[in-house]
C-alpha cells in the first residue's frame, strides 16, 4: 500500500491497464529515448501518464523517476531495471536525438494523429 489515503501502489499496473487515477488529462505526448546503451538508443514518441505529484512517469508498463540532473545525457531512469532515459516533449523542428534529427523513431499509432498536429501549429 502506498502512503497515500490507503491505495495500492501505482507500480502494479501492467502497461495494458492503467490505474484509476491515471487520467488522460494527465498525460502527455513525449519523446523517449533509451540511453543504457549509448548516446542514441532506441527512441519513440508516445503518451506519458504523470503521477498526481508530477514526479513519476508511466509508459508501456514502465515507471521512470527523475535523475534530478546527476545523469549523463538522461534525465530520468527506469525503476525496475535501472536504465537511463531522456524524456522529454516532442520538438516542433522534430530534431529530438541529442545530436539532431529523428531518424528511427517510432511514433506510436494510437498518439500519431494528434503528435502531427501538433508539431504542425
Amino acid at each position: 500500500m502506498s502512503r497515500h489515503q490507503g491505495k495500492p501502489e501505482e507500480r502494479s499496473f501492467d502497461g495494458e491497464e492503467l490505474p484509476l487515477e491515471f487520467k488522460l488529462s494527465r498525460s502527455k505526448i513525449m519523446y523517449i529515448e533509451d540511453k543504457s546503451e549509448g548516446l542514441e538508443g532506441d527512441a519513440r514518441i508516445g503518451r506519458v501518464y504523470l503521477s498526481k505529484s508530477g514526479k513519476t512517469l508511466y509508459y508501456r508498463g514502465q515507471q521512470f523517476q527523475s535523475l534530478k540532473g546527476s545523469g549523463y545525457k538522461a534525465n530520468y531512469f527506469e525503476v525496475e531495471s535501472g536504465n537511463h532515459f531522456w524524456i522529454s516533449g516532442p520538438r516542433k523542428d522534430q530534431h529530438d536525438r541529442l545530436y539532431g534529427g529523428n531518424r528511427g523513431v517510432v511514433i506510436d499509432d494510437d498518439v500519431y494523429e494528434e503528435y502531427i498536429q501538433s508539431i504542425n501549429t
